[in-house]
C-alpha cells in the first residue's frame, strides 16, 4: 500500500466485510490499491460499507499490516505513558499501548542491571518508530521531551510534602521522578533504601526545592517511622527466639549489621525506644521481652 507505515493514524475506505473483518483502502474504485485488514476484534463502534474513518496502523503477529479503530495515545509524533505487560531479557520490555498487539521497547533502552527493569504494571513514557525495516517499536521520551511535554514549576512551600509518581529514569547518582502533578523530582542515591525500578510508582517526601521549581525528594521514612520499623525488626526477632537475644547496646556494629542489617546507632535507638515503652529489658549483655522478668 502507498506510503502507510506502522505507527501512523491514516484515514481510510472501509472497502468491503468478510467474516473475520473488513478491508479497508486508500484507493478509488477506478484505481484499487492494497488492502489493508481490519479484524473483528479491532472494531470498537458502528461501521459500514464505503464509509471513509481514521484508523492505527501495526503489524500482528505474523508481521502483516493491519488497522484498528482504537486510536492510541501513543503514536509515530506523539508520547504518551504505556503500561509494562511483561520482557524478556534479550530483547527489552513489551509495552501495552492500547491495541492487540504489544510494542517492544528494546533492550538497548533498559537499565544495565536487570533489577532495575520494569515489570508489569509498570509504566513508561514513550513514543513509537519504525526500523528500517518498517518494523514497530517503542522509545522512551529522552529528558528533553519530559520537561516539554510533563514537567511544571512545583508550588512553594514543598518541604516534606508527599509526592508521587513514575521514574522515568535512572542514574547511579540517584533516580528521576515525575509526579502526578508534573513535578520533576531527584532521589539521590543516598535517600533510597533500595533503588526503584524504572518505570515503578513510588512515594516520597520532599526534602529540598530548587529555584528551577525541581524538587528533591526522599524515599525514606521519617525518622520516627524508620524507629518504629527497626523496634519492629528486633521484637521480631525476640519473638522466633523465645523472648531472649545475645544482643544489646554493647554489641559490636559487625554483629548488628550482620543480624539486623541496622548501624549501631539505629539499633541503640531502637533500643531505648522499647525500652522507654517497657517492651524490653536488658541484664548481662542480653536483651529480654518484658514477659520474661
Amino acid at each position: 500500500m502507498n506510503n502507510l507505515f506502522a505507527g501512523e493514524i491514516v484515514t481510510l475506505k472501509v472497502d468491503r466485510k468478510t467474516d473475520f473483518g473488513y478491508f479497508l483502502t486508500n484507493g478509488t474504485s477506478e484505481k484499487k490499491e492494497d488492502d489493508v485488514l481490519l479484524p473483528n476484534k479491532e472494531v470498537t463502534g458502528e461501521i459500514q460499507v464505503g464509509q471513509t474513518l481514521d484508523f492505527f496502523l501495526f503489524h500482528d503477529k505474523q508481521g502483516r499490516l493491519t488497522a484498528s479503530m482504537t486510536i492510541p495515545e501513543i503514536t509515530l509524533d506523539k508520547f504518551g505513558w504505556g503500561e509494562v505487560v511483561g520482557s524478556r531479557r534479550n530483547l527489552g520490555v513489551f509495552v501495552n499501548i492500547g491495541v492487540t498487539k504489544d510494542v517492544l521497547v528494546s533492550v538497548d533502552e533498559m537499565p544495565l542491571h536487570a533489577k532495575l527493569w520494569p515489570k508489569a504494571g509498570d509504566r513508561l513514557y514513550m513514543c513509537l518508530y519504525n526500523d528500517k525495516t518498517g518494523r514497530l517499536f517503542g522509545s522512551l521520551a529522552t529528558e528533553d521531551i519530559i520537561q516539554e511535554d510533563l514537567c511544571k514549576p512545583a508550588p512553594e512551600k514543598m518541604y516534606n510534602k508527599i509526592v508521587k509518581g513514575y521514574i522515568y529514569k535512572t542514574k547511579k547518582v540517584g533516580s528521576y521522578l515525575i509526579t502526578d502533578e508534573g513535578y520533576r523530582c531527584f532521589i539521590h542515591e543516598k535517600e533510597r533504601s533500595k533503588e526503584p525500578r524504572l518505570g515503578q510508582y513510588v512515594e516520597g517526601r520532599v526534602v529540598d526545592q530548587k529555584e528551577d521549581g525541581s524538587l528533591n525528594v526522599s524515599l525514606l521514612p521519617f525518622a520516627l517511622d524508620k524507629m518504629q520499623e527497626d523496634s519492629d525488626i528486633i521484637l521480631e526477632y525476640l519473638g522466633m527466639r523465645g523472648g531472649a537475644m545475645p544482643f544489646s547496646d554493647k554489641s559490636t556494629p559487625e554483629d548488628i549489621m550482620e543480624t539486623f542489617n541496622l548501624s549501631k546507632a539505629a539499633f541503640k535507638r531502637a533500643l531505648g525506644k522499647l525500652m522507654k515503652e517497657d517492651k524490653i529489658y536488658q541484664e548481662d549483655g542480653w536483651t529480654y521481652t518484658s514477659d520474661r522478668r
